[in-house]
């Protein structure tokens, strides 16, 4: 039986607790060691993970899981890679590894683990969707990296995240909006939601219009969603009524004229009042007639 692929959806947790990868006991030891063994780094010799796929982190969240770890000290430990002799490369956990710098811990708990770059990129995407969530662009921006340089189809990498390919390929479409608006969105001026209502409109100009629409009016996604629809929604043509909006006198006028002439004549008139007037013929001889009784 084939062995069964495993994958990043099933947690962080599968990718971390594994012996194989597991070195924070001595490579000699690794194989009776526990996979919750831990070993105390120095703050000095971790570097920041280049992978990260977060780029802002909320200040005042970061002050209090400082203030908790000043209190009660970092409960539960970092991950890391080791990158050269007494120097390591975080894995997951920068939030908790920011707050330590703030509250000037000198070291840290700390699971050391074997981790090439791909599985970096993997490991801190999936902790920061499933753990911290990031807005919307920093995960279609995450998604795009994973395609591009672990080179995954769509569909191995909603297996990887546990997404289904639909919501795969709506985050995706995020990055085809305009710079404005995924602006707002990562501010989260807008949701999700109108984002996924203003993928709707084909030009740009319409979409940066709708966006400032939305905020000045602070439309909900429902009404969002009916703007766009009205967009698409083709024009009915007009109705004959409207273009043929005659006054009983012109249309006395328009049958004393159709009895003059032996022919059904059309009349149309504009909302100014202005109009013209046709006279079919059959033949020949009926536009000779015509003509004769025009001269």
């Amino acid at each position: 039986m084939a062995k069964k692929k495993s994958g990043l959806g099933r947690g962080l947790g599968a990718l971390l607790e594994n012996n194989e990868t597991d070195i924070t006991a001595s490579r000699e030891s690794v194989t009776n060691a526990s996979v919750g063994s831990v070993s105390a780094i120095l703050v000095k010799d971790i570097e920041a993970n280049p992978f990260q796929p977060r780029t802002e982190f909320e200040k005042e969240a970061l002050v209090d899981l400082s203030n908790s770890i000043k209190e009660h000290g970092l409960i539960q430990p970092i991950t890391v890679r080791k990158i050269g002799y007494g120097k390591y490369q975080l894995i997951s956990g920068e939030r908790r590894f920011r707050a330590s710098q703030i509250v000037g811990l000198t070291e840290v708990p700390a699971y050391i683990r074997i981790a090439n770059d791909q599985a970096m990129l993997e490991m801190a995407i999936v902790e920061n969707i499933q753990r911290q969530d990031l807005n919307p662009i920093e995960v279609a921006i995450s998604f795009q990296r994973l395609l591009n340089e672990c080179e995954l189809t769509q569909e191995e990498l909603g297996e990887k995240v546990s997404k289904n390919r639909s919501t795969v390929t709506n985050y995706l479409r995020l990055l085809k909006l305009p710079d404005v608006i995924q602006l707002a969105l990562s501010s989260k001026t807008i949701t999700m939601g109108h984002a996924r209502a203003l993928l709707g409109v084909e030009n740009e100009s319409t979409l940066v219009k709708f966006y400032r629409k939305i905020v000045d009016e602070k439309l909900s996604v429902r009404k969002t969603e009916e703007l766009v629809q009205n967009l698409n929604k083709p024009k009915e043509p007009k109705s004959k009524s409207s273009r043929y909006s005659l006054s009983y006198e012109e249309q006395k006028i328009k049958e004393e004229i159709s009895k003059h002439y032996n022919s059904k004549i059309g009349i149309t008139k504009t909302n100014k009042g202005n109009g013209k007037i046709t006279i079919p013929f059959v033949d020949q001889d009926h536009l000779r007639k015509i003509l004769d009784l025009l001269n």
